[in-house]
């Protein structure tokens, strides 16, 4: 009867505080509990992180008192609780450790001290061996280990585009710098232009995604400018959590007013009257620094109910999710704000005509929005004159594993890896993680691969999200594998058989090579476990779940009988 219980358990004081301090303080109704109600329901999981900060984790006393406040029914408040790694529903310290033990703090040498908890990348990968503590309380915090990381390699270099104010030094909590260094001119000239220029500016420059899907940005943004239902939502996707990237951590926290700017050009250009930054919870400096962009901005004039003195009004809510690799899906993406579980839903329809509360919905990540701003202060025409035909622009690219100038890279499309690897000081490598763990692994051989989106998948390899990891000679690779599959089985959501059972088969058979237990027929059990996620499953991580261990086996040789 665990409904009742939650139904009956009351909060502390500290509890109920810290849900009311995300609900409101309206009177309660009669307590009970009959239906789910969208249109508070989104605020499930705020409600659940603040608890979990002011007490160390969920207790039944605060899910009950948040089910009623929200009218979520508790079963369904439980299952959305239980759905993410960071929200802990049993006792727990107040101060808590948390270990990265992923791909790249492998190869720095983590070391888990009693008590800690493993964790999967925390998006520190520059700064390997990586740690976040978590303190629970009056005044909650979170901490980064290693407070700091090192400076942007490419300081200084002359050409950046997406890292010019950062490699300037340009103070990342002043509005008023951000507008001396050319800040929101991009906007005054979208104001200029009028919604349908700017979006005939974005299809000139050819703009493809940067959170690895490729999509062109200037189709997405016609689509949803075109829908006649309102309102229409901007979402920009900040749940980087592939192992080995960081890419749209480093933006945020040194660059926080360019994404706001951005965010605004793309939901005038396409009618969107409200935007959700959706950010990971690890972390806590782009938490801190994008709320004062906002506060800044909204002082300014630059956000709210008359922008810039244009009668355009949007405003943005950031939004913190829970530990789910998943919820860097857009649909996913979607439930998670909703205050569902972070499953991904069916397609079609797609987010442009059914997308957040069923509206039509913008989705784009960091980088992506980061590239509008140089479309529309030089033109698009301007901008596709980098990079080539197929891959117009600049790319960034997050360094780790053995390299001796670990950090994000900033390189024109065409760039060769090769080159890359230069600049960031690689040790003669074994292999290379390209696209982190849904991408491949490239021989030595291979690293004169162009680094476009076109050459990529002529090589049967993925950009991903940007992800170069160095593996040099004494590197297992082995075990990489392996965390790569283990990775996997653990993100699976679960609602779709072919990732879920199959991730988990992947696995098993897997170790069965590696401790020289197979029973002969592993190689065909993996490919076809690949062959099935691939084409069955529900959203890309079950359908990307075996590139990099199958790229491992087949061009590798690793753990190939």
């Amino acid at each position: 009867m665990p409904d009742l219980r939650l139904l009956s358990a009351e909060p502390t004081d500290a509890e109920r505080t810290a849900i009311d301090a995300v609900v409101g303080t309206a009177a309660l109704d009669d307590g009970r509990v009959a239906r789910s109600d969208r249109t508070r329901r989104h605020l499930l999981l705020p409600s659940l992180r603040a608890a979990q900060r002011r007490v160390g984790w969920v207790t039944e006393g605060a899910l009950g008192y948040a089910c009623r406040r929200l009218e979520v029914p508790p079963a369904e408040a439980y299952g959305v609780a239980t759905f993410y790694a960071l929200i802990a529903l049993e006792e727990r310290p107040a101060d808590v450790l948390h270990v990265c033990t992923d791909l790249s703090c492998r190869l720095a040498g983590f070391d888990l001290p009693e008590g800690a908890h493993a964790s999967p990348c925390l998006g520190l990968c520059e700064r390997a061996p990586a740690a976040l503590r978590t303190i629970a309380g009056d005044e909650p915090l979170e901490i980064q280990i290693p407070a700091t990381g090192p400076p942007l390699p490419q300081q200084g270099q002359p050409g950046l585009r997406l890292l010019r104010r950062i490699a300037d030094g340009i103070d990342p909590e002043s509005l008023d710098a951000y507008r001396a260094a050319g800040g929101y001119s991009a906007l005054q000239r979208a104001l200029e232009l009028g919604p349908a220029e700017v979006l005939r500016e974005v299809a000139e420059s050819r703009l493809l995604g940067r959170g690895g899907a490729a999509f062109p940005t200037g189709v997405k943004w016609e689509a949803v400018a075109r829908q006649p239902v309102r309102p229409h939502y901007l979402v920009c996707n900040a749940d980087e959590s592939e192992p080995g990237t960081f890419k749209d951590r480093v933006l945020m926290e040194q660059d926080p007013f360019a994404l706001v700017e951005a965010m605004t050009i793309g939901a005038y250009a396409t009618g969107c009257e409200r935007g959700f930054l959706y950010v990971r919870a690890e972390y806590p400096l782009a938490h801190a620094r994008l709320e004062n962009a906002f506060a800044q901005a909204r002082a300014d004039g630059l956000l709210g109910d008359d922008v810039m003195g244009s009668g355009f009004a949007f405003d943005i809510e950031l939004r913190i999710g829970a530990g789910a690799y998943v919820c860097g899906e857009e649909t996913a993406l979607f439930q998670s704000i909703e205050g569902f579980r972070g499953e991904p839903r069916n397609k079609p329809p797609f987010p442009v005509e059914v997308g957040l509360f069923g509206k039509p919905t913008v989705v784009n990540n960091v980088e992506t929005l980061f590239n509008v701003l140089d479309v529309v202060s030089d033109t698009g025409a301007a901008y596709a004159q980098t990079g080539t035909e197929g891959s117009t622009g600049t790319r960034l690219f997050c360094l780790s594993g053995h390299v001796g100038r670990p950090g994000l890279y900033e390189v024109p499309f065409g760039t060769t890896l090769q080159e890359l690897l230069d600049l960031a000081e690689a040790r003669p490598p074994k292999a290379v993680l390209l696209g982190g763990a849904a991408g491949s692994f490239l021989r030595p051989d291979q690293l004169d691969l162009r680094l476009t989106f076109e050459d990529a998948r002529a090589a049967g390899a993925t950009l991903g999200s940007g992800v170069v990891i160095v593996y040099d000679e004494s590197a297992d690779l082995v075990d990489a594998v392996l965390r790569i599959a283990e990775f996997f089985r653990d993100e699976s959501c679960g609602q779709c058989v072919p990732c879920r059972v199959g991730t988990v088969r992947q696995e098993e058979a897997l170790h069965r090579l590696a401790s020289n237990k197979t029973n002969g027929n592993e190689l065909v059990v993996l490919a076809e476990l690949a062959q099935v996620m691939r084409d069955a499953s529900i959203c890309g991580l079950g359908q990307t779940a075996a590139s990099a261990v199958q790229s491992a086996m087949m061009n590798l040789g690793v753990l190939a009988p």
